[in-house]
């Protein structure tokens, strides 16, 4: 039986509101083409009216803003099931550029869909509002990560949240988990040189906290990663908001 290209939309918007077997349907019946999207490809660039709103439905994207003089930030990071520019429902123009991580597949909705069905279903509403307003959470604890936590702290962070939220949308692999990002990339989130990400990985394997094999990692005591990092999911909001 084959899955609705939406149903991670769903499951991720019953994260944040209670929702009816109507609003359930509602989500399902929005209009959408799906896309591919090559590794690197720019689904949104900064600049462009967001016509659409697109949802990851496999791979992983990523947030990102250049400077005058090409220096590349990573401002945040997508999983599937995650809507990438649902801010964009209420501005003219994008302020960022969203890329392609990996080789992903899209369900590209009209922006007018969706403002439609939040006029029509308050719950999904809510659940939309709060969407946004736990990528804001998100992007304050990215802020103080690359603003005040040592290079350790901050990968270590970076990788808590990513098993997080991966378990939390129910795609984590009994404790091992795909890091999608190279080291570049990873620099790029953390305000770090690639090869300072390097020696930081290898210090971290050194000293035991977690496992590398090819992309694949682990981490054989959590409780300790998670001490390293100072982390606490309190910014995720985690379950359902408002009740």
């Amino acid at each position: 039986m084959s899955v609705h290209p939406l149903s991670m939309l769903v499951r991720k918007l019953e994260m944040r509101s209670v929702l009816s077997d109507a609003d359930r349907s509602a989500i399902l019946d929005l209009p959408m083409t799906k896309r591919s999207m090559s590794r690197s490809a720019y689904m949104l660039r900064e600049g462009e009216p967001p016509a659409t709103c697109s949802v990851l439905i496999e791979g992983y994207a990523f947030r990102q803003k250049l400077t005058s003089d090409g220096a590349r930030q990573i401002v945040s990071l997508h999983l599937p099931g995650d809507a990438l520019d649902l801010q964009g429902l209420f501005l003219d123009l994008a302020d960022h550029n969203i890329q392609a991580l990996t080789q992903a597949e899209l369900a590209v909705i009209p922006r007018t869909a969706i403002r439609e069905l939040m006029v029509k279903h308050p719950a999904v509403s809510v659940a939309i509002h709060t969407d946004i307003t736990v990528e804001a959470s998100i992007c304050r604890e990215w802020l103080t990560n690359v603003g005040r936590r040592q290079a350790q702290a901050r990968l270590a962070h970076l990788l808590c949240e990513f098993a997080v939220r991966l378990d939390a949308q129910g795609l984590g692999t009994d404790g091992s988990y795909e890091l999608p990002m190279i080291q570049e990339q990873i620099g790029d989130a953390l305000g770090l040189t690639s090869v300072h990400i390097n020696r930081t990985l290898k210090a971290m394997e050194l000293g035991s906290l977690i496992c590398r094999t090819g992309r694949s990692i682990t981490f054989p005591n959590i409780d300790a990663l998670r001490a390293v990092a100072g982390f606490s999911p309190l910014y995720l909001h985690l379950g359902v908001q408002g009740t």
